[in-house]
């Protein structure tokens, strides 16, 4: 079963990374995803959406079908999607040479994790990169 790595090795994962991949991004404000990926996107981040169904920009951005399409390296492959989905995610992250495969609060995918972790990526499941980010980056929580 997968154990999500340390709070420090979080925070210096966060700390490192520049772009991060949207994986399921909504082009709607209300859904979360598209909540975090704009939260992202104010903490200095960039974000690329990634949604074959997107069909213009989101929070200025162009969007992607796939990780894999994205012509910058990617840090962060961030998981919007069903667990089930969770395994073709974590097969794109490894092709576009992520960094890191995070499954969001919800996303449960042990097989992903596996595969990711395989191939050298750091993995976190089932926790909020935002929330994350607040707590152990910016300070911007109460511990």
């Amino acid at each position: 079963m997968h154990a999500n790595p340390p709070p420090e090795e979080i925070r210096a994962l966060l700390r490192s990374a520049r772009n991060i991949a949207v994986v399921g991004l909504s082009a709607d404000p209300g859904r979360p995803s598209h909540q975090v990926a704009r939260a992202m996107q104010r903490y200095g981040f960039k974000v690329f959406p990634v949604n074959p169904n997107l069909a213009s920009p989101v929070l200025g951005e162009r969007p992607y079908a796939s990780v894999r399409e994205i012509p910058e390296p990617v840090d962060i492959v961030d998981v919007f999607r069903r667990s089930e989905a969770a395994l073709g995610a974590a097969e794109d992250a490894v092709a576009a040479g992520a960094r890191a495969l995070w499954l969001q609060l919800g996303v449960v995918n042990e097989e992903a994790a596996r595969l990711a972790a395989a191939k050298g990526l750091v993995v976190v499941m089932d926790r909020c990169i935002k929330v994350d980010y607040a707590d152990l980056v910016a300070g911007l929580r109460e511990r």
